[in-house]
């Protein structure tokens, strides 16, 4: 039974990485002071939007909170005197919104719990260290032996995970790292097949995968014990910051990041690509690959986190990957995956934004081919290689690995069953949420092309064509009337010259002038 006897407030259906975007719609002077009304909207779905207030002070609150982060942000300054004046608050609300756009826009800064807070409170009103901190203590209670040294605040960008640094009072020079989660939208996994995961995932003793230590899961999270790593991640070793400091301090805007070297890259790649290898050809989903989720220990690199996947918790890259359709299994998320990690070992940053199809100069050709055959336009679109594949190339293939021999998960045919129900269930819901985005995509892009000047002006010759082609077809049926009045009984009427074919929408339009004349031609045989 697990230790978890009391659930947290429920299993998470959220997904904190849909993105948030804010509107400044209106704001109202109060007394002594301004309120701005924001509409806050998650995802694409003007249905799933909400206002909130907020006074400048909010704002400057929350700018405090972000500077850790060591980017200089566009909040407009403080005005003492002056400040309702209608003008100032026009000039002042516009210089928000553009402090909105820089937050919402930026891929930390916006996963981060005070950006989250400040726009949708209702969702992130609760004490998650508080909540880790009560589950951790029942733990203890039922396993005495463990005990916490120090809490990791904000050293990973997961909201609704929490790390400890505790030790084993048996061996007490060891230290290990313990982590609470909630479980995610993604969690499909029976309960009981979870914990036949979970205990899978602890008894494997691969080299290229991190060991868990110890697991326990309930309705609504999980907590784990692993080893604790003092150099840090592979993120960590490439901006070269202290493993133990917040996340926005370190990765927002380090001072000191550098790529790798050739050999390193080469030799770290592939054994990276062995470990997704080694989780793909046991049926076990992965799709949270990223340099913080790596760790380098007596240079082999070794996977962490490896149970998120079943776990259901989004993946730190999925507002990337969902809007690229051709990336819609977890095997193609991986590929990407690697990709934006191959590219931050080389650049010593991972890229802005993709497809990327010009990359800064470097001395490894070899490199660049790998990257264009994951990031490039043409691979997003026709699809990317397999794991297989690359490590099949020119750069990975001389590899020389410690270790040789074959590696394989042996998992239980009832846990192989179902964690392929799950994956699938995980691909079907990403499918949807890509085929959701591109609808709005395609309605954007009409939008906008109604809209523009260029349509506008198309439109209205389009109308006035029409309206002449009109005038000119009233004009001939009323001829036609006057002709047909003015013949005798049975007798033929008199051969008159054949009307002006009628104008093309695409073609010279007749001027009613020459309406007019037609008629007059017709009206006197």
């Amino acid at each position: 039974m697990s230790f978890l006897e009391k659930p947290s407030p429920g299993r998470l259906l959220l997904d904190d990485t849909v993105p948030l975007t804010a509107v400044i719609e209106a704001s109202q002077n109060l007394q002594s002071h301004t309120e701005y009304i924001v509409r806050v909207q998650r995802g694409v779905s003007s249905e799933n939007s909400w206002q909130v207030i907020r006074r400048y002070s909010d704002f400057d609150v929350l700018n405090s909170s972000l500077m850790v982060c060591g980017i200089s942000l566009p909040l407009p300054p403080k005005k003492l005197i002056g400040n309702m004046d209608r003008e100032f608050i026009a000039e002042r609300q516009r210089g928000l919104q553009t402090y909105l756009d820089s937050i919402t826009q930026h891929p930390l800064l916006s996963s981060s719990m005070f950006v989250k807070k400040f726009l949708d409170p209702n969702n992130y009103s609760a004490n998650y260290t508080e909540i880790a901190l009560q589950q951790v203590s029942m733990f203890f209670r039922s396993d005495p032996k463990w005990e916490v040294q120090e809490p990791l605040r904000d050293v990973g960008w997961r909201i609704r995970k929490q790390y400890f640094l505790i030790k084993n009072k048996e061996q007490p020079k060891e230290r290990y790292l313990l982590s609470w989660v909630d479980l995610g939208p993604d969690k499909f996994l029976s309960d009981k097949d979870l914990q036949s995961a979970m205990k899978l995932l602890t008894s494997l003793s691969t080299p290229y995968l991190c060991p868990l230590l110890f697991s326990s899961t309930s309705e609504s999270s999980a907590l784990l014990i692993r080893p604790f790593n003092e150099r840090g991640s592979l993120r960590d070793h490439i901006c070269k910051v202290k493993p133990r400091e917040s996340y926005l301090k370190k990765y927002c805007n380090p001072k000191k990041s550098q790529g790798l070297e050739l050999q390193h890259i080469k030799l770290y790649g592939r054994q990276i690509l062995e470990g997704l290898k080694l989780l793909h050809d046991g049926g076990v989903f992965f799709g949270h690959l990223h340099a913080s989720n790596v760790i380098v220990d007596d240079g082999v690199c070794r996977l962490m986190d490896v149970e998120n996947g079943m776990l259901g918790v989004p993946s730190a890259l999925r507002p990337a990957f969902t809007q690229l359709r051709k990336i819609n299994s977890t095997e193609s998320i991986d590929v990407f995956c690697f990709g934006h990690l191959l590219y931050e070992m080389t650049y010593g940053r991972p890229p802005d934004s993709v497809p990327i199809d010009q990359y800064p100069a470097v001395p490894y050709t070899a490199v660049v081919s790998v990257l264009q055959s994951i990031l490039s336009t043409e691979a997003c679109k026709s699809g990317m290689p397999t794991v297989s594949e690359l490590m099949q190339t020119p750069l990975f293939s001389d590899v020389h690995l410690q270790h040789s021999e074959k590696l394989q998960i042996k998992v239980p045919s009832r846990l192989k069953e179902a964690l392929k129900t799950a994956k699938e269930s995980l691909e079907k819901r990403l499918q949807e949420e890509q085929r959701v985005l591109h609808q709005h995509r395609r309605l954007t892009r009409a939008q906008s092309h109604h809209g523009s000047e260029e349509e506008k002006k198309r439109r209205k010759i389009l109308a006035r064509k029409k309206s002449r082609q009109s005038a000119y077809e009233n004009e001939e049926d009323v001829s036609v009337r006057n002709n047909n009045n003015s013949g005798s009984g049975a007798s033929s009427p008199p051969t008159c010259p054949s009307s002006p074919t009628p104008p093309s929408t695409t073609g010279d339009v007749y001027k009613i002038e020459d309406i007019q004349a037609s008629r007059l031609l017709i009206g006197t045989r």
